[in-house]
């Protein structure tokens, strides 16, 4: 999208000029710090990725150390990638809650349970009961090769500090 000139409408189709509608908000607006546009990004990933799994569509995308994908069922999950927990997001193209907490210093999200990858297949235990279930329309293939693009882009330091071993072998390896 081009740049909006003041005078031009305002894209938000309020039929206004854009210097009295949406260019006042944005200038009343403070500016987020990075928490927040982390929680901000990470929030609108879970949205994106709700709605994939309302349309039925098989998705597949990476947010730094999250991982998203839905399937043709309407189901989608969250991955968080250094600790290996996982939360499903959707389920039968219904969105489901997303406990996202944020304060000063970190995001929380509550997980609900960890992840492995063993035989090419997603294996996820539950934290509440410890009962293991396969996920079968997982992309396994696509998981892998996210998990070495961050082994690659991230320093041995930066991946300490991330909680993933950078001489691990991946989930399932």
């Amino acid at each position: 999208m081009g740049k909006i000139g003041r005078n031009q409408s305002c894209p938000c189709g309020s039929g206004k000029k854009y210097k009295h509608c949406c260019l006042l908000k944005r200038q009343v607006e403070p500016a987020a710090n990075p928490e927040q546009r982390m929680k901000a990004s990470l929030k609108a990933g879970i949205e994106k990725i709700q709605r994939s799994a309302a349309e039925k569509k098989v998705a597949f995308f990476e947010l730094g150390v999250f991982l998203f994908f839905s399937d043709e069922d309407g189901n989608a999950w969250m991955l968080e990638t250094t600790e290996a927990d996982a939360l499903q997001v959707a389920r039968n193209g219904q969105p489901l809650q997303a406990p996202v907490d944020e304060n000063t210093e970190t995001i929380a999200i509550n997980f609900s349970h960890t992840y492995v990858i063993r035989d090419r297949e997603l294996f996820l235990t539950a934290y509440e009961d410890k009962s293991e279930s396969r996920l079968d329309k997982a992309p396994c293939m696509q998981i892998n090769a996210a998990m070495r693009r961050l082994r690659k882009h991230y320093s041995k330091e930066m991946l300490d500090q991330l909680h993933l071993d950078s001489e691990e072998p991946l989930p399932g390896q």
